[in-house]
């Protein structure tokens, strides 16, 4: 059956093109348990969090499953709750309730171009675009096996921290988890020295290709309806297309730091600014409205449930010099 699978692959990707960002299908799918110590001062209680890499022939996407999950839960609160109270006369209070705070940037490598894009979401989806990271891979012959992939080990530095990764040269993708790249096959796990970051291997499956692109049901439009969209819920893409959104704004790293700061020191007035159409009362997230109907009002509150932990250890550490 491995083998079989790892056949499939390599199929699919001996019909190698060179595409300028053109979207294309995953051919697969890795789920990572992501570990991140951010409190060093409560190492027995780090960050975790459900992550996917889908890989396509020339590029590859990085993002939140535990997201994915999450957006689609506080929809289907936000349909319930306006569904009850249709019809009320007033304006409509939506209470709206996440597990926990998730990751909400995207990454994706386009390795012919050298590009790295990471995706990010206030209100509108922002590109930040730098060149793929250059990472000096020192590949030794210690060998592991995760799952039925017999991986091979590197050791690399980056962003101030040095990684061990391991590698699938069965599997000839160039991408891993985050911003790691570089080996002669996918990465299928990766830590750094101290192990207060982890990827940690969680599975492996192919991508099935459809007849038709998988579209999500519309909602209804119409007089006294509000249609409220969660800032990355793409739900008219097929979730195994990777694809740059087509109305995504080109940003700096500077510039986008403004902008967070500026929502959160006045999400309403943010909001406003960057016609929404829906208010929202601070508490958590952040999501977009548009109103169907212009007469319609609604107020929705936001409560993330638990509070981002104190992170005193960011992925990225500055270079020692």
């Amino acid at each position: 059956m491995k083998n079989l699978f790892i056949l499939s692959v390599c199929l699919c990707l001996s019909t190698l093109a060179a595409t300028a960002q053109k979207p294309e299908m995953a051919k697969a799918v890795v789920h990572y348990k992501f570990t991140h110590i951010r409190d060093t001062t409560a190492k027995d209680k780090p960050y975790t969090e459900n992550m996917v890499l889908f890989l396509g022939q020339t590029a590859s996407v990085y993002k939140s499953y535990d997201k994915k999950l999450q957006d689609a839960l506080m929809r289907k609160q936000i349909e319930t709750q306006m569904a009850e109270q249709k019809g009320n006369g007033g304006p409509m209070n939506i209470k709206v309730t996440s597990n926990k705070p998730t990751t909400r940037a995207e990454f994706y490598q386009f390795a012919a171009e050298g590009k790295l894009m990471r995706k990010e979401t206030l209100i509108t989806p922002y590109l930040i675009v730098e060149p793929i990271p250059v990472i000096n891979w020192k590949i030794s012959t210690d060998t592991a096996s995760f799952g039925t992939l017999h991986c091979q080990k590197a050791t690399g530095h980056f962003k101030g921290r040095d990684y061990t990764a391991w590698f699938c040269p069965d599997l000839p993708f160039r991408a891993g988890p985050w911003k790691l790249n570089g080996l002669p096959g996918l990465i299928v796990e990766a830590y750094d020295t101290n192990k207060e970051v982890e990827f940690k291997f969680d599975g492996i499956e192919q991508v099935v290709a459809t007849d038709k692109p998988v579209v999500a049901a519309a909602p209804p439009q119409g007089p006294g309806t509000t249609v409220v969209r969660f800032g990355s819920m793409d739900d008219d893409i097929d979730p195994n297309l990777i694809a740059i959104p087509t109305n995504a704004v080109k940003t700096t790293d500077k510039e986008f730091a403004n902008l967070q700061a500026a929502m959160k020191k006045d999400p309403q007035a943010f909001m406003a600014a960057m016609g929404g159409g829906a208010n929202m009362r601070p508490g958590g997230g952040a999501i977009t409205g548009s109103s169907a109907f212009s007469g319609d009002r609604m107020v929705v509150n936001v409560n993330s449930g638990t509070s981002g932990p104190v992170n005193n250890n960011p992925l990225e550490l500055p270079e020692k010099k």
